[in-house]
């Protein structure tokens, strides 16, 4: 029987994708998704029956009916209260304006007198709040503060222009709470003013309802937003999940093109950094044999010298010789062909002094 009821209540809420928008909808004070509905049929079937027997907040129905109830006395209980809390604000007004503008006037008197001596006796008065008997102030009782009250023509006199004038200020109040309402209605003439208080609750009542629809929209949007939140996060976590995947194929299909290119790139420099010791190597060899071959250039060139003075020594000899043989006749021929002979090699060691000396100039 219970498994019949319990098919009844979900086809009435409905079916499928209808069914978890309406559990939803009945219920959004619970955080689940549709998604955890779809998931879960049988939680689902659960919370479809249990929508019929609480209402959106969570409470039960007897429940709600109590505290409904609850609710209407304690409202009834403060509109009473707030009616005779703006009697007494209203009296407490007229007193401190009564002061305020300084004149002479035995109904502000009696009054302010009147309504002391009944807060006093109230006080005095535990009967109204306790059971208890309380220690009486300063020895007084209610009845010896009572005797404080002022004649009873005054007090009938007060009685009777009270009415009117607490009509008066009230009136005074409630235009100017309709003006404050709506400020367009401030110029407007008094009757029309009157006439426009009379709606005012309803005008109220209906700003309060339209407050609280606003209210009850913006809960509903701010738990929809949570979802929507967490719907985006959950599929934004997967798509970073998923780049990271590509990013982490793409890498691995890369590497080894990236190592490849790093391979040709060392392969490259590692060839110029040899070719460049090969040509430091050429150039430190060609030094050295520069430096080898002006040696043997100087020592050649220090030995021709060396040959070259010692030939200019024996032509300098053999000029002297020449000089003391002159007086010998044809006796000097033979010596003037060995001299031609020493001309001819001393010339021919001049000239190639000459080219060394050019070619280390070059």
């Amino acid at each position: 029987m219970f498994v019949g009821l319990e098919t009844t209540n979900i086809l009435v809420l409905g079916t499928g994708d209808n069914l978890h928008q309406q559990v939803l909808a009945s219920l959004p004070l619970c955080d689940v998704t549709e998604e955890d509905l779809t998931q879960s049929p049988q939680f689902c079937k659960l919370l479809a029956t249990l929508t019929q027997h609480v209402d959106r907040s969570g409470l039960t129905v007897p429940l709600k009916a109590d505290l409904d109830r609850a609710e209407q006395k304690l409202q009834r209980q403060k509109r009473q209260w707030l009616c005779s809390e703006s009697l007494h604000r209203g009296l407490q007004e007229m007193i401190q304006e009564f002061y305020v503008r300084k004149h002479n006037s035995t109904f502000y008197e009696t009054m302010e007198r009147c309504l002391r001596v009944t807060q006093c006796s109230k006080q005095l008065d535990p009967s109204s709040t306790t059971s208890q008997d309380k220690p009486s102030v300063l020895g007084l009782t209610p009845q010896q503060v009572l005797q404080l009250l002022p004649s009873e023509k005054d007090v009938q006199q007060m009685k009777q222009a009270l009415p009117r004038q607490l009509e008066r200020r009230l009136k005074e109040k409630c235009l100017s709470l309709v003006s404050y309402y709506q400020p367009e209605w401030e110029n407007e003439s008094e009757g029309l003013k009157t006439n426009k208080l009379s709606h005012l609750s309803i005008l109220l009542d209906k700003d309060k309802k339209r407050t609280e629809q606003l209210k009850e929209t913006c809960r509903e949007n701010t738990v929809l937003l949570q979802r929507q939140t967490q719907l985006y996060l959950s599929e934004l976590i997967k798509c970073i999940q998923l780049l990271q995947t590509l990013l982490l194929d793409h890498r691995l299909k890369i590497q080894t093109d990236l190592d490849g290119k790093k391979l040709d790139y060392f392969e490259g420099k590692c060839e110029l950094v040899l070719q460049k010791i090969k040509t430091e190597m050429v150039e430190i060899q060609l030094d050295t044999y520069s430096h080898d071959t002006i040696s043997a250039h100087r020592k050649i060139r220090e030995k021709l010298e060396s040959e070259l003075t010692a030939c200019k020594e024996e032509k300098q000899a053999l000029e002297m010789k020449l000089s003391s043989f002159e007086i010998l006749g044809k006796g000097f021929e033979a010596l003037a062909d060995e001299y031609c002979r020493l001309r001819q090699e001393i010339d021919m060691k001049n000239w190639a002094l000459k080219e060394l000396t050019k070619y280390n100039e070059k």
